[in-house]
């Protein structure tokens, strides 16, 4: 059965790309999801620091998106946009990652921060300062901010990272599943859900907002800056923050079960 999501005219240029490879098709699909690189494009540079190239992300994005057209199953009743959406992430991440633009020193510094985060919000139950987290590590608030906007790309995925490997959802985190092995691990998924939850919570006011504005509002780098009153790169680095938080918190949760 045809994928009902789609119009007949949109099934005939796809039947003709995926079966004919005809120009005329190919050239109609990527006019007509080409936004769709942009809109990833831009929830992307939110976590990435200036020296990565535009023009680089994009390039690896459109490789992305001719991936998904020709992974794309019309027999599955999937939208093309969520399908084509972790296709062009999962191109823009491995690219990233392949290149070693980040120097191990940075990805060291980073780590430590995590560590921290996850130490001294256990010890306190509470959401801790970038002084407390300075403190511990025996840094200036300098050096912390530098760290944490260099080392955006580690913050990169997501706490439920997923990714379509031939229409399955698979993902390293994910935090949910309708199809749990046993009760251990649904009690366990459970745990992590509501630990996340409650980590959300208590995150610095701004932080939180941040992770509302881009993750359930989906609000553009710069629409948030405007909300927040603050640079772009204080979004970025205001994002970069909440994630190693929220991320100590699920490799704390992992740790412990």
């Amino acid at each position: 059965m045809l994928n009902n999501k789609l119009s007949k005219e949109e099934l005939q240029y796809w039947e003709n790309w995926q079966q004919q490879r005809d120009p005329q098709a190919g050239e109609y699909l990527v006019e007509r999801y080409l936004p769709l690189v942009d809109y990833v494009i831009q929830r992307f540079m939110i976590s990435l620091p200036k020296t990565v190239d535009k023009d680089d992300i994009r390039s690896l994005a459109y490789e992305g998106l001719l991936d998904a057209f020709d992974k794309f199953n019309l027999e599955r009743d999937l939208m093309f946009e969520t399908y084509a959406s972790w296709r062009i992430k999962g191109a823009i991440i491995d690219g990233l990652r392949h290149s070693d633009w980040l120097p191990r020193s940075i990805r060291d510094k980073a780590k430590k921060i995590e560590k921290a985060y996850a130490v001294l919000e256990q010890q306190n139950n509470d959401s801790v300062t970038d002084e407390e987290v300075c403190d511990y590590l025996g840094i200036t608030k300098a050096e912390l901010n530098k760290t944490v906007s260099e080392a955006a790309l580690s913050t990169m995925t997501s706490i439920d990272e997923t990714s379509y490997d031939d229409h399955k959802q698979v993902g390293k985190y994910n935090l949910v599943s309708d199809h749990a092995e046993s009760p251990d691990c649904y009690l366990t998924a459970k745990i992590i859900k509501e630990s996340l939850s409650h980590a959300i919570d208590r995150l610095p006011e701004k932080e939180k907002l941040t992770i509302s504005l881009c993750y359930f509002e989906e609000l553009k780098l710069t629409e948030i800056a405007e909300v927040l009153n603050v640079s772009v790169s204080r979004v970025s680095q205001l994002h970069s923050k909440a994630m190693l938080r929220l991320r100590a918190s699920v490799i704390s949760i992992h740790d412990n079960y």
